[in-house]
């Protein structure tokens, strides 16, 4: 439906209480923001010209949801699943998201990872309908009024890919996009953003992936990918051109390549309002399980000795992220960093090598310490052993590589070693949490990165809390957009990670399990985004909500009432017939 025919109206606080319809008949049914389905009510029927369109009964929502989770689960496989998810969406977001609503768990498997990557695979050739932007070198000029064809949804949330890094998978060239749709559903479901409030970009720079160049049915722009100068340039080009249209949206950068990743964040911290995920949002739901192995262990974490095993955009993330903690808790930034240890295909990153400039602030001086110094004993273990590491962390993808001697020897280092192997999808985990827990006697605090199933020890089921990042950045973005933020600071992220960390409860920390349950994502997404709107006011970038005429003046109390206030919540609206 254009945008002509419909107006979204709000109420005080910037969520849509109405839709006012300006027209009839088919168009109503077109719309996927307006469309009920058999849910219309007579009245409605009858007002917006549909009436005879429709069999007689009146489906609630409700009714609605048991008909379409019953036809989803019946499928075949996740694909047919994700298929079936996506197609509602196309023609009903409401009910789409009140069926998610109903299993977070699982339907986060079909609508995200790990089914997502699959979409993004096969996106040219099971395409349907358009969903978000396409920028690439042949529009990018016209980008800014590409843009503002979407002015009237009142954007608040984009998520942005250029397709590179794609979940493990690598370059997947305009499939990349899938990824961004996957995330904005997380945060309708966590955050309460509205829909039509989201916006998933594609920066279609080209390919270098060989299969998606040779394959016909391929649907992206089909050269490979800019670089240099070429790159930068179209980059500053849409920044400069999203600043004009959305200056108040919040802009994720998703799946960049480790190179591009940093260099871009950094680019445009300032100037966007924008963080990267792969990078600050993994290393906040890291710090969070940092912190509640702390709460496990009565101990501090400016005492522990950390080893990031895989120096990519996540692994150097958490790095900066333990290190702002670190520094928040009252180390200097060079103390902080003597305790993070960086280790990447060639060992631990130290300061006698040519590395990439994100990794070299944690590199180690070899000279300073004797086992560094034969490039023999470079390994994890050796690290692990001589470096005293008490919390270790994978980011690598090499799986089975927290051997059980390596995992023994952080046993030999602490009472409660936590081991935190977050690489995924599953076979690409360092390490799996039934060994760890074997090998350390149960005493180890454990963390993943994708699902497992709970584990059995001394008669009773663990369950392995995951560091997923739909803790995080849910709350983060309606943090930062509640309080008016103007710009993303790294203290957004610790404040999150303590957030996240004080939702585990206190008999499952006895447990030692780590995060919380995913089905608790909205209490979570409430308390993160409070969490970092107060970090906002604290650090004196916050302001007005550009979406909400309910001032929260920097008040705990209204930022809060804003925050509930502002959630969408998957029921129809009422239509208004003009």
């Amino acid at each position: 439906m254009p945008a002509k025919n419909y107006k979204l109206v709000y109420d005080e606080y910037g969520n849509t209480k109405e839709i006012k319809v300006h027209t009839r008949g088919v168009g109503v049914h077109g719309n996927n923001y307006v469309n009920k389905g058999t849910a219309f009510s007579e009245r409605e029927r009858h007002d917006l010209g549909i009436d005879g369109s429709l069999p007689p009964a009146v489906r609630p929502l409700e009714q609605q949801v048991k008909n379409s989770v019953e036809k989803v689960l019946k499928k075949e496989d996740d694909i047919e699943r994700y298929i079936y998810m996506r197609s509602l969406f196309d023609r009903n977001v409401t009910l789409a998201h009140a069926v998610i609503a109903t299993d977070i768990p699982r339907f986060m498997e079909i609508i995200y990872t790990p089914t997502v990557g699959l979409a993004c695979q096969q996106y040219s050739s099971m395409f349907r309908s358009a969903n978000g932007v396409h920028i690439y070198p042949g529009n990018i000029d016209n980008a800014e009024d590409i843009l503002r064809r979407y002015g009237h949804r009142d954007i608040r949330v984009a998520v942005v890919t250029d397709n590179q890094g794609i979940l493990g998978i690598g370059d997947q060239g305009a499939g990349g996009i899938a990824i961004c749709l996957g995330i904005l559903m997380l945060y309708t479901q966590g955050a309460g953003i509205a829909p039509w409030h989201c916006l998933p970009i594609s920066l279609d720079v080209g390919t270098n992936n060989e299969k998606l160049l040779n394959n016909e049915e391929y649907l992206g722009w089909r050269h490979r990918r800019l670089t240099g100068a070429e790159y930068v340039k179209f980059m500053q080009q849409f920044a400069k051109a999203f600043k004009a249209v959305f200056p108040h949206a919040l802009c994720q950068w998703e799946d960049f390549s480790k190179q591009n990743a940093f260099a871009v964040r950094d680019a445009y911290l300032h100037d966007l309002i924008s963080f990267n995920d792969d990078i600050q949002g993994t290393g906040a739901v890291t710090l969070a399980a940092v912190f509640a192995a702390m709460k496990v262990k009565g101990q501090k974490i400016e005492d522990q000795v950390f080893l990031v095993h895989g120096a990519g955009a996540g692994g150097i993330g958490i790095a900066e992220q333990i290190e702002a903690a670190l520094i928040e808790h009252g180390l200097r930034e060079s103390e902080a960093r003597k305790r993070i240890f960086t280790l990447d295909s060639r060992g631990v990153v130290t300061s006698d090598r040519m590395v990439e400039p994100y990794k070299a602030k944690y590199a180690k001086n070899p000279v300073q310490m004797s086992w560094l110094q034969e490039s023999t004993d470079n390994s994890l273990l050796q690290a692990v052993k001589h470096g005293g590491v008490t919390v270790l962390i994978g980011t690598s993808g090499q799986a089975g590589c927290f051997t059980r001697e390596v995992v023994e020897a952080m046993a030999a280092n602490c009472e409660r070693p936590v081991i935190l192997p977050l690489s995924n999808p599953t076979e690409k985990a360092e390490a799996l949490p039934e060994d760890i827990y074997q090998w350390t006697s149960g005493k180890a605090l454990v963390a993943t990165g994708s699902p497992f199933p709970p584990v059995e020890l001394d008669g009773r089921k663990i369950r392995i809390g995951q560091c997923n990042n739909v803790f995080i950045f849910p709350g983060v973005g309606l943090g930062a957009l509640a309080s008016g933020a103007k710009e993303v600071l790294p203290s957004f992220f610790t404040a999150a990670a303590k957030a996240v960390a004080e939702l585990v409860p206190p008999e499952d920390l006895e447990a030692g399990i780590l995060m919380p349950r995913v089905e608790k994502l909205k209490d979570v997404s409430n308390s993160v985004a409070l969490e970092v709107g107060l970090a906002a006011i604290r650090e004196g970038v916050s302001g007005p909500c550009a979406f909400s005429k309910f001032k929260h003046k920097n008040d705990p109390a209204r930022l809060k009432t804003l925050i509930e206030k502002m959630r969408w919540e998957p029921r129809y609206l009422p239509l208004v017939s003009v």
